[in-house]
């Protein structure tokens, strides 16, 4: 009904228009409505502002907000973290590396870096490639890549701390190339 109300209003009116899907629910019930319902309507270029309403802490309501920015390409600030699904092909265990990865993540949210956590040899490669730090699961290990490159074998109990390893250096890196002199000053 959201969705059908404001592509009707949309076609007769040029208003800036508030998007939100009321009583959406949960965090788990309502990230889907309100990722469907915004999202849908973002990509068609309907909207200029965004409520996401969740039965949560108001955070929950503005991290799932900025994802479905983040996610249309509308938002380009902050973490970006991919898993692939878990398939017959992965040879380490994904959901659980997937999960503690980004919990583990969740202090850099807004720093802007992009990691892939893949599980097997055949499409973990190009994805981790892709990613400014992946992984890439093989049988018991996991190469951790950097900006496109191998940078890492190890162990599969190992892949988290290697992988957190380098999201750090990453990270300060970053911090640092932010505060080196530019040729202006």
């Amino acid at each position: 009904m959201m969705i059908e109300a404001y592509r009707l209003l949309a076609d007769k009116v040029d208003y800036p228009f508030h998007l939100g899907v009321t009583e959406a629910g949960t965090p788990t019930m309502g990230t889907i409505k309100s990722t469907v319902g915004i999202g849908a309507l973002l990509a068609e270029g309907i909207g200029d502002t965004i409520r996401v309403s969740l039965a949560a802490d108001p955070v929950e309501e503005v991290r799932v907000g900025i994802e479905i920015l983040k996610s249309l390409g509308l938002r380009k600030q902050g973490m970006t973290f991919v898993a692939c699904p878990s398939c017959g092909r992965a040879d380490v265990d994904l959901v659980a590396l997937a999960e503690e990865v980004e919990a583990r993540m969740r202090p850099y949210t807004d720093k802007n870096i992009h990691v892939a956590v893949m599980g097997c040899e055949v499409n973990g490669p190009g994805e981790a490639r892709a990613a400014d730090i992946g992984v890439a699961g093989g049988k018991g290990i996991g190469l951790i890549f950097k900006k496109g490159n191998v940078i890492r074998k190890v162990a599969e109990p190992q892949i988290v701390e290697a992988l957190m390893e380098e999201v750090e250096k990453l990270v300060a890196e970053k911090e640092a190339a932010k505060g080196a002199p530019t040729i202006d000053d």
